[in-house]
């Protein structure tokens, strides 16, 4: 149990908060609207998730790279171009990522409460600057949090100028996330130690497998579990 002052960095989407379950049901009405004969919705999504994979390693992310990913799904699908009608019609999903509330992860609000009390806590969260930066405000979170570094993504380099940025011992800092790929493996790999809090959501692209020996990994199975630990 750990109970001297910590380090404590909070992934955002999908930890603190829902995100990708938006994007799921955009991907439900998409598959449903495809309606592929041969590939099925198992084969549009793998051609979706390959896209995906591939856009985010030059655009990023957010909800404009994805519709963009949308749209040459449907181009590489259908082995044409898009017409006006089909991209008017992923144009339209852009509704779903425009609201101005989000809906936080159960005990998130009362935990981080308890913990500014007792620890730093500082915010990573990567992906559209201006994107993030409204789901920030839009949780009334920032409060608890010493700094929120919003960066394009989320790999050891990151972690490594996170720590001289911010002159953080390793030792006594944790990542705290739900994303395997994301969160968890750069962080260690960085020396950090690591809270792993799983979300049925999670994108498929940020899913990898932990060593389940790495005793520096802390597994937990809700937010206000770290209570308990903090």
């Amino acid at each position: 149990m750990v109970r001297a002052e910590q380090v404590l960095i909070f992934d955002a989407d999908d930890t603190l908060w829902e995100n990708n379950v938006i994007f799921e049901r955009v991907i439900d009405e998409f598959l449903d609207w495809m309606e592929h004969p041969e590939l099925g919705r198992t084969g549009v999504r793998s051609v979706l998730d390959e896209i995906e994979a591939a856009n985010a390693t030059v655009h990023g992310y957010g909800s404009k790279v994805f519709l963009q990913s949308l749209g040459e799904c449907v181009e590489r699908v259908r082995r044409r171009v898009a017409t006006a009608e089909e991209m008017a019609r992923i144009a339209a999903w852009a509704r779903a990522f425009e609201g101005h509330e989000v809906e936080l992860i159960p005990g998130v609000a009362e935990t981080l409460t308890e913990l500014a009390g007792r620890h730093e806590l500082l915010m990573l969260t990567k992906g559209d600057v201006q994107e993030q930066r409204r789901k920030v405000d839009a949780s009334c979170l920032a409060h608890h949090f010493r700094d929120v570094h919003i960066v394009a993504e989320k790999d050891v380099r990151t972690y490594e100028e996170l720590v001289r940025a911010c002159a953080l011992a390793p030792a006594s800092t944790w990542m705290i996330g739900n994303s395997p790929k994301s969160d968890i493996l750069p962080a260690r790999a960085a020396g950090l130690n690591a809270v792993f809090i799983p979300n049925a959501h999670t994108w498929v692209l940020e899913h990898d497998v932990l060593d389940p020996t790495d005793e520096q990994v802390l597994h937990l199975k809700a937010f206000a579990e770290l209570l308990d630990h903090f």
